[in-house]
């Protein structure tokens, strides 16, 4: 991969989503200075229309404080940042907006406000978190699922998280995603419960019961990343070597996984919440620039996925 010349796995992304229409978006409690600025470069870039909610007068001050231009971008008043939460939320039960992006209140705080029961965006799904991460080590764009929220899901849990991350490589623009679902090993074992979930995941698939992808497990990493590594230990598959989703046992494992892509193999990381009615924009003061129009550029993809999937169904 080649960042200088512009010709890595994210601006491609980024190319793709150039032919596409901006989408509003509610910008939960924008009020410290990378995040307020992640929305409104986010929005320079055609990417989303920002609708900042927060307390006005803190988001002016921040703006001015450290130069960025909110121009005409709209301002939601809400005094507070559990305010701002439940108003983004219901900005997008309204239709106003068709992303939610974290500002910078607690990821807990946003969440909860997206799950409550009579004002939330609850779908039938369970909400999972994925990674799209830009590996330099690696050929495409990898999705890492669950790392952030379902700590240790169940083998229903899982099924959700598998079909959230395939309908989001879908509307990246990947024909028939493969997952490798992740294990210590390759072969199914009793005293291990993710390798029985995963061979019982291959099984559901087979049946209809996860659809779009083509999936594999349980593997081990190095059999599910290197199609050698596969080979040596007589494994035949069609996703070692070349997965688009990275399926991991649980939570810690998942965490400690991406982190390890971010900080020793030097990955990209864009975060966004699935299953709930609209993508969920998650990003941390830490992220790069990148990552976070990284991050608004596949959730506008995923917005536009979810535009024609509702005009299918009417």
């Amino acid at each position: 991969m080649n960042r200088e010349t512009g010709t890595g796995k994210y601006e491609r992304l980024l190319e793709r989503s150039k032919r596409l229409q901006p989408v509003p978006t509610a910008v939960a409690h924008p009020c410290e200075k990378t995040a307020l600025a992640g929305a409104v470069e986010a929005g320079a870039k055609g990417l989303i229309v920002p609708i900042l909610v927060g307390p006005a007068a803190k988001i002016d001050e921040i703006a001015k404080a450290n130069g960025i231009d909110l121009g005409q971008t709209q301002v939601v008043d809400a005094p507070h940042s559990h305010a701002a939460a439940a108003k983004a939320v219901e900005l997008v039960r309204q239709g106003k907006a068709e992303l939610l992006m974290k500002g910078s209140l607690h990821t807990d705080e946003l969440l909860g406000a997206v799950v409550a029961k009579e004002t939330g965006l609850r779908t039938g799904r369970r909400i999972s978190h994925v990674f799209i991460m830009d590996v330099p080590t690696y050929h495409k764009v990898l999705i890492v699922t669950d790392a952030a929220i379902n700590i240790a899901p169940t083998l229903e849990d899982k099924v959700d998280i598998c079909q959230n991350a395939l309908d989001l490589a879908i509307a990246l623009g990947v024909e028939r995603p493969k997952v490798a679902i992740l294990a210590a090993v390759e072969t199914v074992n009793s005293k291990m419960p993710a390798t029985i979930d995963a061979a019982c995941l291959c099984k559901m698939a087979e049946r209809g019961q996860i659809t779009g992808g083509l999936l594999d497990g349980p593997l081990a990493f190095d059999n599910a990343i290197s199609k050698e590594a596969a080979e040596i230990k007589g494994i035949q598959s069609d996703v070692s070597g070349d997965p688009d989703i990275l399926l991991v046992p649980d939570l810690e494992a998942g965490n400690i996984l991406a982190k390890q892509l971010s900080f020793l193999a030097q990955a990209d990381s864009a975060g966004l919440v699935l299953g709930a009615r609209v993508p969920i924009i998650l990003t941390s003061r830490s992220d790069s620039v990148r990552s976070r129009i990284a991050s608004c550029a596949v959730a506008m993809m995923a917005a536009y996925a979810r535009r024609q999937t509702l005009q299918g169904a009417k």
